[in-house]
């Protein structure tokens, strides 16, 4: 008997709800940039934009919910980044986050639309190889950074506060941590960590370098002194894991890791009901 086809996604549009939709079209379309647009009903009572058959938004009118916007967003990848960028400061729409090239690869700037939604326009970069020599000024350090330093840090490359609180709990329990430290600030500006039970597995967590010191050799400088304590230190045979892009993946190959097939899910915690 013939397998029965799997069904699949093949496309999906976020549909915001909002208190004006002929506004709220005019908007995307005018100081957004987007070339395509459609209303439904007189006066219209939903909507919709899109871009080249890609990128498609939609539109509901409906005044209740959307009064209650809180941060909801949306995540668009596009193409010319830095073209659409000065689009939109042109055309002066609220930009609350700056261009900021991210440490998973991708350049992303945020406007906040005519509603309240946050939308975020992002496009991978190709990050540049270490060049120079390592900094003069920079020490590379074992030993547990500050909680402010390691927050500093991490709000640095764009991560949530909740992620950097996690990073400090996981810290505490690390078999070894490194930092790189500005000799003349005493600023942390790099840090990495391995986790793992000692015995048969470690995991390299958030090797992470502050934007402007990134490409200056100490994220090497940083994944060279864990991998110098896994060699003297760590358990024979130990197994060595990791998370990353693919954009990262020729920075890790030269310090002997390979892509290997796996599995992995998130936690879903039951609710109980006693």
């Amino acid at each position: 008997m013939q397998a029965e086809p799997k069904p699949s996604v093949v496309h999906a549009e976020p549909v915001l709800a909002v208190t004006d939709v002929a506004a709220t079209v005019a908007y995307y379309n005018e100081v957004l940039g987007f070339p395509e647009k459609w209303t439904w009903g007189e006066p219209p009572n939903h909507g919709g934009v899109s871009w080249s058959g890609s990128a498609f938004l939609q539109f509901s009118l409906n005044p209740e919910w959307a009064s209650q916007v809180h941060g909801e967003s949306v995540w668009l990848r596009v193409k010319q980044l830095e073209n659409l960028y000065k689009l939109h400061k042109a055309n002066k729409a609220e930009i609350v986050l700056e261009m900021v090239k991210r440490p998973w690869g991708f350049a992303e700037y945020v406007i906040k639309d005519i509603n309240g939604y946050y939308i975020t326009f992002a496009e991978p970069f190709n990050q540049a190889k270490p060049s120079g020599t390592f900094p003069s000024n920079v020490s590379i350090v074992n030993k547990k950074p500050a909680h402010d330093q390691l927050r500093a840090l991490a709000k640095s490359v764009g991560w949530e506060p909740s992620t950097n609180s996690a990073m400090m709990e996981q810290i505490k329990t690390a078999v070894h941590v490194v930092v790189a430290e500005d000799n003349e600030t005493g600023e942390v500006i790099g840090c990495g960590f391995l986790v793992g039970d000692n015995k048969t597995f470690y995991y390299i967590k958030d090797v992470i370098v502050h934007p402007d010191w990134q490409s200056k050799k100490i994220g090497t400088a940083l994944m060279r002194n864990i991998m110098d304590w896994l060699e003297t230190k760590g358990a024979e045979s130990a197994t060595v894991g990791l998370f990353t892009g693919d954009h990262l993946a020729p920075f890790y190959r030269q310090f002997g890791f390979v892509q290997a097939c796996g599995m992995y899910q998130s936690v879903k915690r039951r609710v109980s009901n006693s």
